[in-house]
C-alpha cells in the first residue's frame, strides 16, 4: 500500500490548444481525492502554466524567448491554480501553490524550510501544487522539465511513488512514436532498455522520453517506484495504485535513506567537485562501508561550504558519485593528497553511482 506518492500532470494531459480543459483537471482532481480519502497523501507537480498564459495573451503568440515566457507563466499561473483550488473546494479539499525553484534544492536552509512546508500542508490534509517558478527562475538554473521537479520532490519528501502522466501511453520502444510500450523497468534491465528508446516527447512537452527514463531510472535506484502513462486514461490513479497492467512501471529492488536519495538525485545542485586517483575510485566502486579520503583526493574545485553538495570525480573528469562535504574547499585543498586527514566525505553522506 502506497503512503505517499508525487503526481507529476504534463501540458498535454490538461491543456488542448494551449487552453485548459477543465473535464480534465476535474477527473484528475476527482481521483486525487479517491486516493486522500484512502489514506494516501499526494502532491501534484502541474505543468500547464505557459500554455494557459500563452492562449490568454494572443498578442503575444508565437514567441518562445525567456521574456515571453516569464509573461506567460505569470498570467497563467494564477488561472491554473483557480481552477484546481475550484474543483478541490467542490470536494471539501483545501490545495496549496508552491512556486519553487532549483536553487531551492541546492541551499541546504532552503531545502529544509521547503521539507517542513510539504510536511506541515500534508498534516493538514491539504494538496500541495508544485510548479517551477518561472516568472523568476533563470534559465541557466532552471529544471530541464517537470519531470525533473518532480523526482527532486519526491526525494524530498521520501514519497514512495512517482507519477509521471503525460500524452503518450508509456515509456516507447524504438524510433518515432509507434513502438511499443516497455512494460517494466527494473535495476537489471534498465540499461540494455534504455538503449532502445525512443526520442519522442510528448505533446507540450519540454523532455523527451530517454529524459523520463534517466529521471525515472535515477528514482528507481532510490527505491522509489515510478509509473510513467497516459494523464487521460480512465481512473488512471486508480488503477497505478491498484496494481494494474497500464503504461511503463520501474521496479526498486532497494530503498535508501533520506540523504543518500538527495545526493542521488541531486544533478546540477552541486557546490563543487573533488578529483580522485585510481586507487581511490576502485575503492569508492567497490560498494564497501567506506568514505572519501583527501590521500586519494588530486584536485579541488569550486568554492563550497561545510555541507554543501559536491560532485566526486575521476582523473576522466567522469562523475561517480556525490556527498556532502564536511569542511570547506579551503580546508580540503589544504588536505588534498594527506594521509590520516579527516575524511572530505563520510560514508552516510555520500552515493555512489
Amino acid at each position: 500500500m502506497y503512503k505517499r506518492i508525487v503526481i507529476k500532470i504534463g501540458t498535454g494531459v490538461i491543456t488542448e490548444h494551449d487552453c485548459l480543459e477543465e473535464s480534465v483537471v476535474r477527473d484528475l482532481v476527482r481521483q486525487v481525492v479517491a486516493l486522500r480519502e484512502r489514506g494516501i497523501e499526494t502532491v501534484i507537480v502541474s505543468s500547464g502554466a505557459v500554455a494557459t498564459g500563452r492562449s490568454l495573451l494572443s498578442s503575444l503568440s508565437g514567441s518562445e524567448d525567456g521574456a515571453h515566457r516569464q509573461v506567460y507563466a505569470a498570467v497563467g499561473q494564477i488561472g491554473l491554480m483557480s481552477l484546481y483550488s475550484k474543483i478541490f473546494s467542490e470536494h471539501r479539499y483545501a490545495s496549496a501553490q508552491v512556486l519553487v525553484t532549483k536553487e531551492d534544492f541546492r541551499d541546504k536552509n532552503h531545502y529544509a524550510s521547503m521539507k517542513r512546508c510539504f510536511e506541515n500542508l500534508l498534516r493538514e490534509r491539504i494538496v500541495p501544487i508544485v510548479n517551477e517558478n518561472d516568472v523568476i527562475a533563470r534559465h541557466e538554473l532552471s529544471f530541464s522539465d517537470n519531470d525533473e521537479l518532480a523526482g527532486l520532490v519526491a526525494s524530498q519528501i521520501n514519497a514512495d511513488l512517482v507519477v509521471m502522466l503525460s500524452s503518450v501511453d508509456g515509456i516507447l520502444e524504438g524510433v518515432g512514436t509507434a513502438g511499443p510500450v516497455i512494460a517494466e523497468v527494473t535495476p537489471e534491465n534498465a540499461e540494455s532498455l534504455a538503449l532502445h528508446v525512443t526520442e519522442a516527447k510528448s505533446v507540450g512537452g519540454r523532455g523527451g522520453m530517454k529524459r523520463k527514463f534517466e529521471i525515472a531510472k535515477r528514482l528507481m535506484a532510490q527505491g522509489i517506484e515510478v509509473f510513467v502513462g497516459n494523464g487521460r486514461e480512465r481512473d488512471v490513479l486508480i488503477a497505478v495504485v491498484e496494481g494494474d497492467l497500464l503504461g511503463t512501471r520501474f521496479i526498486p529492488d532497494r530503498k535508501l535513506s533520506a540523504i543518500k536519495r538527495r545526493l542521488s538525485n541531486s544533478e546540477g545542485l552541486s557546490a563543487g567537485a573533488a578529483y580522485v586517483d585510481a586507487r581511490a575510485e576502485e575503492v569508492l566502486l567497490s560498494g564497501g562501508f567506506v568514505s572519501l579520503l583527501p590521500v586519494g583526493i588530486t584536485k579541488i574545485e569550486g568554492n563550497f561550504k561545510k555541507g554543501d553538495v559536491i560532485e566526486i570525480r575521476n582523473s576522466a573528469k567522469k562523475k561517480i558519485g556525490s556527498g556532502i562535504a564536511q569542511y570547506d574547499a579551503t580546508k580540503a585543498v589544504e588536505n588534498c593528497g594527506k594521509k590520516g586527514a579527516k575524511a572530505l566525505v563520510h560514508y552516510d553522506y555520500l552515493f555512489i553511482g
